[in-house]
């Protein structure tokens, strides 16, 4: 009998960033350790990490668009069991088609709390509550919310372990997502500019626009240091006395690492984590202000 075959639909660009694409491979993982077979169905956008799909070894099928003909087509063609979304373009409508016309499985991941026509409904953040989708999806819906279900890579699992010693330097880790839309690395760097005796690594990927600006001031200043793609961002974290991330992936990561955090919103997709936050009076803004990020260093230090 051959093994029953799931279509992950994600798209990666400078626009769209790295995270659905990066926490997809994470629950393809899971799934091909139970014996499915992994398919990913992408575009081909600017500045995207498809290779990070073939670098995981699997399939990988390329859209000319997000259409939810082309899609019916190649999921009838592949004859797949269940179809993953992780894609803000994708609506409820689009997945009731492809439900009807195929009569697939589907998950669909969300954290905005809109409505979806699936099986499985997804929220892996630390603030997802169940009872917000009450009228958001079918009644049989199965619902996977909150931190039990956030999707973290092995590197993450292995390096809770380990014990590092103290640093000599306060270490802070930034993270404004693999292809820092908001464009707000440099700008963080300027504020940490006027502390002493810190050190900072700093983590991006090739899907960052503005990273050849970001190497150039980056350059010749040796408390910082820059890691371009990096495999070991959980070993780094462990390593750092603070984090400054936008409330996204990265912060299931580091509220699983137990490192302290402030976080910078970018994006309206992250308004309920930023909510969340401040209601748990946790440390975030609601924009980059240089002068609120100062004195939150300040009062850190």
């Amino acid at each position: 009998m051959s093994s029953k075959i799931i279509l992950f639909r994600a798209d990666s660009s400078s626009s769209i960033g790295t995270g659905h694409i990066m926490r997809d491979l994470v629950l393809a993982q899971k799934y091909a350790k139970k014996g499915y077979k992994i398919v990913f169905a992408t575009q081909n956008l600017d500045s995207n990490i498809n290779h990070k799909i073939k670098e995981s070894g699997y399939e990988i099928k390329i859209l000319k668009s997000n259409s939810k003909k082309e899609l019916k087509k190649l999921i009838k063609k592949l004859k797949i069991d269940m179809v993953v979304f992780d894609n803000y373009n994708i609506d409820e409508k689009y997945e009731k088609y492809i439900k009807n016309k195929t009569k697939v499985k589907i998950l669909s991941l969300d954290d905005t709390y809109q409505k979806h026509h699936c099986d499985i409904l997804l929220n892996h953040n630390i603030s997802a509550d169940e009872k917000r989708y009450k009228g958001l999806v079918l009644k049989y819906c199965e619902l996977r919310c909150g931190a039990k279900y956030t999707l973290l890579r092995e590197e993450f699992l292995q390096e809770t372990s380990k014990v590092y010693k103290p640093n000599k330097k306060f270490t802070f880790f930034i993270a404004m997502g693999g292809a820092d839309t908001a464009n707000l690395n440099i700008k963080i760097l300027k504020v940490l500019r006027n502390f002493k005796n810190i050190k900072v690594n700093i983590v991006t990927t090739q899907a960052n626009q503005n990273l050849k600006e970001l190497k150039k001031y980056c350059k010749n200043k040796n408390w910082i240091k820059l890691h371009i793609n990096s495999t070991k961002v959980a070993k780094l974290m462990r390593k750092s006395d603070f984090a400054i991330i936008t409330p996204s992936v990265t912060l299931n990561e580091v509220y699983f690492m137990n490192l302290p955090f402030i976080v910078i919103k970018t994006a309206e997709n992250q308004k309920d984590i930023y909510e969340y936050l401040i209601k748990n009076r946790y440390m975030a803004l609601e924009k980059f202000k240089s002068k609120s990020l100062y004195r939150c260093i300040k009062e850190v230090l």
